[in-house]
């Protein structure tokens, strides 16, 4: 069998084919297709010269197919139908019946706050949805993007290639939080003076004992004991509820623990910079429906985290 250049197709014409023999009129396939009568007349023109055959003949009022129309008909249609199919399933979506499971990396506090809410829209639109968490691993962040190793991550990024696409879900910024009860509060107000005094607890994966609380404190030639550094997020409320230490910690964390363990959240008297929460994925992906899908979802779960710390404090 002879090979067919496709390149050199227009494959509007099989279209053309398609709704001359449904329709076999001329004028009304034109107007199926949205084309002007004239350029239907130009395409079965040109069908006729691809085919080499007269493919449709006038019978009275109608445009009846020839035998080899009639013969390469249900090859065209289904054809058609096939490119229609896989067109259709990369511009939709339907969480409802899907079975994908999306990777998200981001840290064990952001998690925590997310996954509640998260979980809770997946129960109602995508309950067979299933997720996978990863840690973020900011050192080799690019490369787990271009390797696809998740769909999205969350976390606070900086310095990303352009082809790293980038939205912010939130503004966070420190809170403080002691035990109920704790000596330093003073109708729910921590003085700097009571800051400085009491001994700390400070998260870090460095190694360090200096964060943003620290270089504040320098800022007015003050400086607090850090009695505590760890580098687990959830092992703080529990040692902070059994102790004098205070710790300063992201205040979605803040809403979250106030309500689960014996502690007070107050307002740092220090001026400490606020910082974004974001969402990142490959530019590869930015049109990808499910990709999409699980970004505005996760931005619709940040909302109402968001929602819920304004109605706290």
């Amino acid at each position: 069998m002879k090979s067919i250049d496709l390149g050199a197709v227009d494959l509007n014409l099989l279209v053309a084919f398609e709704s001359l023999y449904l329709h076999q009129s001329v004028t009304l396939a034109a107007q199926r297709i949205r084309i002007g009568q004239p350029a239907m007349s130009a395409a079965l023109g040109r069908l006729r010269s691809l085919f080499n055959d007269e493919l449709f003949v006038r019978v009275g009022r109608e445009m009846k197919p020839t035998a080899k129309a009639v013969a390469i008909a249900p090859q065209v249609m289904s054809a058609l139908d096939t490119i229609r199919g896989t067109l259709a399933s990369l511009q939709t979506f339907d969480p409802a019946s899907s079975q994908k499971t999306f990777t998200v990396a981001t840290s064990d506090y952001f998690a925590s706050m997310i996954l509640p809410v998260l979980l809770g829209i997946l129960r109602h639109q995508a309950p067979q949805v299933n997720l996978r968490l990863l840690p973020v691993e900011k050192e080799s962040l690019v490369n787990s993007i271009e390797n696809d190793t998740f769909d999205v991550a969350v976390g606070t990024f900086a310095n990303l290639p352009p082809y790293i696409l980038q939205q912010t879900l939130l503004s966070e910024q420190f809170a403080g939080i002691v035990r109920r009860g704790h000596p330093a509060l003073e109708d729910g107000v921590i003085s700097l003076e009571n800051f400085v005094r009491f001994p700390h607890a400070l998260f870090t994966l460095r190694r360090d004992e200096i964060g943003i609380v620290d270089r504040a404190l320098a800022k007015q030639d003050l400086k607090r004991r850090i009695a505590l550094t760890v580098p687990y997020w959830f092992a703080l409320p529990s040692a902070i509820a059994a102790s004098d230490l205070i710790v300063a910690i992201p205040s979605c964390m803040a809403t979250h623990v106030t309500q689960h363990y014996c502690l007070q959240a107050f307002n740092i008297p220090l001026d400490l910079p606020s910082w974004p929460i974001s969402m990142v994925w490959s530019t590869l992906n930015d049109q990808n429906p499910e990709n999409l899908w699980l970004r505005q979802t996760i931005q619709h779960a940040c909302q109402r985290i968001v929602e819920a710390r304004n109605i706290k404090e």
